[in-house]
């Protein structure tokens, strides 16, 4: 593995960001970025984009959106819903700044269609790990438009992933499937745990190993002529030009943001909470997210948070919910100040919602029955989509199946799901989405 690093700089945590850019497999003379960038390029300044914040362990819709004070107290639990910005709409009290941004905000209340299962794959491709997969798997939804639509600039990769690699494998990214390594999402190693650090490299050490780079390739040509390295030179000088890309690194660069939009978003925490195997609480990853789509990327994707709660629901909700709602809504009201909403949607979601009946130790329960989801930016401007019936077991109208979502992220994008076959991994051409439409309430 290579790593470059940046300049330093330490969070509130303590733990140095220097903004580490990774690479794999140059030992050997391979360069895995370097494919990363054989997708198709744009010269369009103005983009599209997608920040997904995924909530690993599914969070209680009940709890967060959906709440029942109506129901008796098994089911309605401890929370109170309070009023929002948009008439007759209420959310939990523990969510005051974004119920003063109702008005910019869409809810779901009737996410259906996934398993019981934890895992980001249902939010990440809108199809369940449990099913039937397409010869080498499905792509994540990132994947596919670095596929099809490749870099906005030839310096920033179209698809950045932030979440620090949980211990659940499940959660995290089920990765590029059958479009290859080429299209996995970038991964900034903020903690700095690789294989080989380089400290000290300068920018003409790097270029010494490009040489390298070009010495091996004429060796192996020499050898058994199977290999062209005049194809792969372009590919391997855009891969040097992104890992010592001042536009990257800056984007990075936290220490380069104004301290008072800093503080909106929150510094969060490193800290995991024992026994769940999910993700920090680090509001700051929402504001590199921010920083990364004004940059140049399509699709970043965070993990936020433990939301698994089968104890102590209320206890564990009042520690992330503050956290959620400082964190999300600084970024819809940082993406509205630079005129950014209309061009970046904000999806934040789990993989299943939360048993209406409150369990005998105090928490909820898997309920794959139905779930919830926020929306921001892009035409979203206070709406409730879905109603469920009286303790919220699922919907009374207009169920939102996972797939609707993901075609309303790629109608964002600029991507036809439907109409556009990728080849898996046989050759067979295969749709990401097998016919499913957007959000019709969003167009």
């Amino acid at each position: 593995m290579l790593t470059i690093q940046g300049c330093g700089h330490h969070f509130c945590d303590g733990v140095s960001r220097r903004a580490f850019l990774q690479i794999g497999g140059l030992a050997m003379g391979g360069l895995s970025l370097p494919a990363l960038l054989r997708a198709e390029g744009t010269t369009s300044r103005r983009h599209k984009s997608v920040i997904m914040v995924f909530l690993p362990g599914g969070p209680s819709h009940l709890d967060l959106y959906d709440l029942k004070p109506e129901a008796p107290l098994e089911v309605r639990g401890e929370f109170r819903p309070i009023a929002t910005r948009v008439p007759d709409v209420h959310v939990c009290e523990h969510l005051p700044r974004l119920a003063g941004l109702m008005d910019k905000l869409a809810i779901l209340r009737t996410v259906v269609g996934g398993p019981d299962d934890h895992a980001a794959h249902m939010c990440f491709t809108g199809w369940s790990r449990l099913g039937s997969q397409p010869a080498g798997n499905w792509p994540s939804f990132g994947s596919v438009v670095s596929k099809l639509q490749g870099p906005v600039e030839p310096d920033m990769p179209p698809y950045c992933g932030l979440a620090a690699r949980m211990l659940h494998a499940p959660y995290n990214d089920p990765g590029a499937g059958f479009l290859g390594m080429a299209h996995s999402a970038f991964v900034p190693d903020e903690n700095g745990r690789v294989d080989k650090l380089l400290d000290g490299v300068s920018l003409e050490r790097l270029g010494d190993r490009r040489a390298l780079r070009r010495g091996l390739d004429r060796w192996r040509r020499e050898l058994d002529g199977a290999l062209s390295a005049a194809t792969l030179d372009p590919f391997y000088q855009q891969s040097f030009e992104l890992l010592t890309s001042q536009k990257l690194a800056s984007a990075l660069d936290l220490s380069l943001e104004e301290p008072r939009v800093r503080d909106r978003y929150g510094r969060g925490t490193t800290e995991l909470i024992a026994g769940f195997n999910a993700a920090p609480r680090l509001n700051e990853q929402l504001l590199v997210a921010r920083r990364l789509v004004e940059a140049g990327a399509r699709c970043v994707t965070v993990a936020f948070g433990a939301w698994d709660w089968h104890e102590k629901n209320f206890i564990g909700l009042r520690g992330q919910l503050p956290h959620l709602d400082q964190a999300v809504a600084a970024l819809v009201e940082d993406l509205h100040e630079r005129g950014l909403d209309r061009d970046v949607l904000v999806v934040v979601w789990g993989e299943m919602g939360r048993s209406p009946r409150i369990n005998q130790l105090a928490g909820r329960d898997h309920w794959p029955a139905v779930s919830c989801a926020l929306l921001a930016g892009a035409s979203c401007a206070g709406q409730v989509i879905g109603k469920t019936n009286r303790f919220a077991e699922m919907p009374l109208d207009r169920p939102v199946h996972f797939l609707e979502v993901l075609a309303t992220i790629y109608q964002h994008l600029g991507v036809d799901p439907n109409q556009i076959a990728l080849n898996d991994a046989t050759g067979r051409p295969v749709f990401p989405l097998d016919g499913n439409g957007p959000l019709r309430e969003l167009l």
